[in-house]
């Protein structure tokens, strides 16, 4: 039955962190011509092995060594452009949200000014090392020992928009980490407010350091989403991983804060099964944190694995009045020099067990905030000036299908 006949209770959206199909237009501007998340893993490992993706209709999106595409796909499938200028998370996510930016959020590639440096060390009561674009797992070997000796915590960002501070749970303990942070976030407001200060706690000794799971993200608020319009009619949104630090905590019910990519994974297993709310809303990172960032293609590959492994039992919990929107916020090509994000599409599937045709393609939608405005139509909402809804076009789609079929 089309998408129209059907009532929608219950929308999960997924988000598969850093996991593009293929460079945006403008990613020349960004440094990211010929970037493919996707298509260049699946090169490096000598093929990519997804079946379940694959029955979704994810090689129907774009060519992908070992995913191809099929006759009768699951899911309704596409890519999205991003209309927000920047290849950051918090800049995808609020996209998705219905937020579209008109400038991106600053970014230091020389490091950060003294008008930002000199008013946080001060305010800490002590220096800092570092405050230099810096690989978090490469500064902390750098510099870890020299952060035992002194205590001084080590400052870093990226190509994105980020203050990120590294400190040694021994030298300085979580909550006064977290304490840093916060001052750090108040400081950096008007045309130093970052997208993130982001919390890095590590442990070990020199030559053997590794980051725990403490991490903590202080984002910018974002404007009105579409998370709070629906709470704000007393619908519910329930947050998994760190869409909660995303979000700030706007527009969310309940949340369980997840830190790895099989906690996130058995939490949208629990959701599924047994949480009542309106809109689930997930972010697996490992994709990026743990394999785009460090170029490892193998990883990449056996992150993608083991989520389409968890995917059956996933898809079965699903109810038939059920939406499953799976994407991307960005791109994070392991094959290239870069450790950074890309500038690239997100995938796009949209499958429902309530749907009895095949899938169809939505082709490549012009902002991420299409799915904002899909949630609205589903949940009637006002319509926004952003966005395109393709709950109708799905309908319609379906129903051409059927006629030429």
């Amino acid at each position: 039955m089309p998408i129209k006949d059907i009532h929608i209770n219950q929308v999960f959206l997924v988000v598969l962190d850093g996991v593009g199909a293929g460079e945006l237009p403008d990613a020349g501007r960004y440094g990211d011509e010929g970037s493919n998340t996707l298509a260049h893993t699946a090169e490096a490992v000598g093929g990519l092995r997804l079946p379940n993706l694959e029955r979704l209709g994810l090689g129907n999106i774009i060519p992908i060594k070992g995913v191809p595409p099929v006759e009768r796909p699951m899911a309704c499938f596409g890519r999205m452009r991003e209309r927000s200028p920047g290849k950051d998370t918090i800049t995808g996510h609020w996209e998705m949200a219905g937020v579209v930016l008109e400038r991106p959020f600053p970014t230091y590639p020389h490091g950060f000014p003294p008008e930002i440096i000199e008013p946080f060390e001060r305010s800490i009561g002590t220096s800092i090392l570092g405050n230099r674009p810096a690989s978090g797992t490469v500064i902390i070997q750098e510099l870890g020992e020299e952060h035992l000796r002194t205590g001084y915590p080590i400052v870093y960002t990226s190509a994105d928009s980020v203050f990120q501070i590294a400190a040694h749970e021994r030298i300085i303990p979580i909550e006064r980490l977290y304490e840093i942070c916060v001052i750090a976030r108040e400081l950096l407001v008007g045309d130093h407010a970052v997208g993130r200060v982001i919390a890095r706690p590590f442990e070990g000794e020199p030559g053997s350091f590794q980051r725990t799971e403490r991490r903590k993200d202080y984002p910018l608020t974002p404007p009105n989403t579409v998370l709070d319009e629906l709470t704000s009619i007393g619908r519910t949104v329930h947050a998994i991983g760190k869409i909660y630090e995303i979000f700030n905590g706007r527009g969310i019910t309940t949340w369980d804060h997840t830190t790895n990519n099989h906690d996130h994974i058995s939490a949208l297993l629990r959701a599924a099964q047994n949480v009542a709310s309106d809109l689930i809303f997930a972010n697996l990172e490992d994709f990026d944190m743990l394999y785009g960032h460090r170029n490892d293609s193998a990883g990449m590959a056996a992150a993608l694995r083991q989520y389409d492994d968890s995917l059956p039992d996933f898809l079965n919990a699903l109810k038939p009045s059920d939406l499953f929107i799976l994407t991307a916020d960005h791109g994070n090509d392991p094959t290239t020099p870069s450790t950074d994000h890309s500038r690239e599409h997100p995938f796009l599937l949209v499958y429902s067990p309530g749907l009895e045709e095949n899938g169809v393609n939505l082709g490549v939608r012009e902002s991420y905030s299409d799915i904002a405005a899909t949630i609205r139509e589903i949940f009637d909402l006002p319509e926004r000036p952003n966005g395109v809804g393709f709950r109708q076009e799905i309908a319609a789609a379906r129903s051409k299908f059927n006629r030429n079929r």
